[in-house]
C-alpha cells in the first residue's frame, strides 16, 4: 500500500465564486427533486394498485397440466424448475446440466482512494489536504489507472484490459411441470452454488496459459502472490430448485400480465409460496422502494439547500468562527426546509393520487397548524 498527500490552498476570492458556482448546482437539484417526489408517490400508487388487481385475478393452476381454459389469465404456480438441457461456457468448455452458469473474472489491480480533509484559515481562504491511497486487489472489472492523479500514477499501472469479461449463460429450455419458463423468468432464479473446474476441459489453447486454484482457474504465476495482471475465474450454476410463479399464461408458457392500474406482473419467487404471500411480498418491496425515493429526494432537496445556502457560509468565513456558526445555522435551516416541502410535495402528490385519503389528511394538516397558531395566541 502507498499513501501520499497533496496540500493545495484556496483564497477567499476563489472559494466565494466556487460556492456560487455550487449554489446554482444546488438549485438544479432543488428543481429535479420535486418532480422525483411527486413521481415517486404517482409510481407507488400504481404499483400498489396493480398489485391489489392481480390479487384480485389471479388463478391457482397446477404445474403438471396446461389447462387451456386460463389462456391469457393471470395464474399462481409451484414447482420444480428443472431443465435437460447442458449450459455451456465454451470458452472455458466449462459445462453443466443446469438452469444456470455464470462465470466470474476477477483481476489483481492496482486501486486508488481519495480522502480530503479542509482547514479554514484567516481571512477566509482554505488549506486542502488530499491523501492518496494505493493498493493492490481482486476487482470483478477494468480498472483503468489513467484516470489516477497524475502526480502518482507512476509505479501504480493496471494492464490495458481484462483478457476475460464474467458472463452468465442460461439454459435454453427450463420448464415448469408441463410449463416452459420465459427467458425473463429463469433469469430470476438467483440461488447459485460453486462449480469446481478443471484444467482438462479447457481447450488446448488455455491449457498451458491457465492451472487449477481453488476449483477455478487461475492466470498468473503464483495464487500465493498474486501480481498485478494476474486473473481468477470461478463458476457457479443455478441447479433445479423449487419456485412460485405469478404471471399470465399464454400457451405452454408465461408472459407479463397487463394490469389495467399501470403495472404489468411478472413475478418469480425462490422457494413454495402461495399468491397471497407473494403479493404481500411484492408490496412490501413497494413500500420499502417508496421510502428509500422519498427520502433520496428529501435529500436531494436538503443538499441542493445547502448548496445554495453556501455562499452566505463562505462569505462569513472571513472570521472563521464565525462562518461555522452561519454554517451551522444554514444546515438546520435547510434540514427544516427540506423536510417541510419535502412533505408538502408528498402531501400534494397524495391529494393528486389518491384523493380520498390525500384531501383529508390535507385538511386535517392546515387545520392542525391552525388549532396550533390560536393556541398560541391565547397563551399569549
Amino acid at each position: 500500500m502507498d499513501r501520499f498527500t497533496d496540500v493545495s490552498y484556496t483564497g477567499w476570492g476563489g472559494r466565494l465564486g466556487n460556492s456560487l458556482m455550487g449554489g446554482l448546482i444546488g438549485l438544479l437539484l432543488l428543481v429535479v427533486s420535486f418532480p422525483v417526489l411527486f413521481w415517486n408517490e404517482g409510481r407507488a400508487v400504481q404499483t400498489a394498485k396493480s398489485l391489489e388487481e392481480g390479487q384480485g385475478a389471479v388463478v391457482a393452476v397446477k404445474a403438471d397440466t396446461v389447462d387451456p381454459a386460463n389462456e391469457k389469465k393471470l395464474v399462481h404456480l409451484t414447482g420444480t424448475a428443472t431443465t435437460d438441457s447442458t449450459v455451456k461456457d465454451s470458452v472455458f468448455g466449462v459445462a453443466a446440466t443446469a438452469l444456470r452458469l455464470k462465470r466470474e473474472v476477477e483481476m489483481y489491480q492496482w486501486t486508488e482512494e481519495q480522502h480530503e480533509r479542509r482547514e479554514k484559515t484567516v481571512g477566509g481562504g482554505e488549506r486542502k489536504y488530499t491523501e492518496y491511497i494505493y493498493d493492490t486487489q481482486w476487482v470483478d472489472h477494468h480498472v483503468n489507472s489513467s484516470n489516477f492523479d497524475s502526480k502518482h500514477r507512476a509505479g501504480h499501472e493496471n494492464p490495458a484490459s481484462m483478457p476475460y469479461e464474467s458472463a452468465g449463460f442460461n439454459a435454453e429450455k427450463v420448464t415448469l411441470g408441463a410449463f416452459t419458463l420465459a427467458d425473463s423468468q429463469v433469469g430470476m432464479i438467483d440461488k447459485y452454488e460453486h462449480l469446481p473446474a478443471k484444467v482438462d476441459t479447457l481447450p488446448d489453447d488455455l491449457k498451458g496459459k491457465l492451472k487449477e486454484d481453488g476449483g477455478g482457474f487461475y492466470m498468473g504465476e503464483s495464487p500465493s502472490s498474486p501480481a498485478v495482471g494476474d486473473v481468477r475465474i470461478r463458476f457457479e450454476v443455478v441447479k433445479p430448485t423449487a419456485v412460485s410463479v405469478i404471471a399470465q399464461q399464454v400457451g405452454e408458457s408465461f408472459q407479463p400480465y397487463q394490469t389495467k392500474a399501470g403495472d404489468s406482473l411478472n413475478m418469480l419467487e425462490m422457494g413454495t409460496m402461495d399468491a397471497a404471500m407473494m403479493f404481500k411480498v411484492a408490496q412490501d418491496r413497494n413500500k420499502m422502494l417508496t421510502w428509500i425515493l422519498r427520502g433520496a429526494g428529501a435529500f436531494m432537496m436538503f443538499l441542493g439547500l445547502v448548496m445554495m445556502m453556501g455562499p452566505l457560509h463562505t462569505f462569513f468565513d472571513v472570521i472563521p468562527f464565525v462562518g461555522n456558526i452561519v454554517g451551522g445555522v444554514t444546515a438546520i435551516a435547510a434540514g427544516i426546509l427540506a423536510v417541510s416541502m419535502s412533505s408538502i410535495t408528498i402531501g400534494v402528490a397524495w391529494v393528486f393520487y389518491r384523493p380520498l385519503l390525500g384531501v383529508p389528511l390535507l385538511a386535517g394538516g392546515i387545520a392542525l397548524i391552525v388549532l396550533t397558531g390560536m393556541k398560541k395566541r391565547k397563551a399569549a
